[in-house]
């Protein structure tokens, strides 16, 4: 039910769509989770920041403790927030280049160690002669 609700209307089969009509019919919190995560996505992908004060006010007045706690954390940082809603940079290839960085020296970092190890317990002051 969630990948339904994160996904867009126009991707979601008939079946899936008429599925999860019926369950918010059934349930006023979750109609409010599903309208308040489609209208942020809305904004993300349409970067429409200016809706933002909007969005928060109506999350904090949800009464959905997890969206209201998104809402105050968005709030933290809302001149970058607003930003990321609103202008068209993207530091995407940047973060995707760092966490590449960030594989690689852990990748070099295990095998330093376990090269390390091994050559420890296979050198010969490390071995002690057998006692009689």
């Amino acid at each position: 039910m969630t990948s339904w609700i994160i996904r867009p209307a126009v991707e979601r089969t008939e079946r899936e769509q008429a599925d999860l009509a019926r369950i918010l019919q059934r349930c006023d919190s979750l109609r409010i989770v599903d309208r308040l995560v489609s209208d942020f996505a809305g904004m993300l992908r349409q970067r429409q920041g200016r809706h933002l004060d909007t969005w928060i006010n109506q999350a904090q007045a949800s009464g959905v403790a997890q969206l209201a706690g998104f809402a105050a954390g968005l709030l933290k940082d809302y001149e970058a927030v607003r930003n990321g809603l609103t202008l068209p940079w993207s530091s995407g290839a940047v973060e995707g280049n760092v966490c590449i960085l960030k594989a690689i020296m852990r990748q070099m970092y295990g095998e330093r160690t376990s090269t390390s190890s091994s050559a420890a317990s296979s050198s010969p002051s490390n071995h002690q002669a057998p006692k009689d």
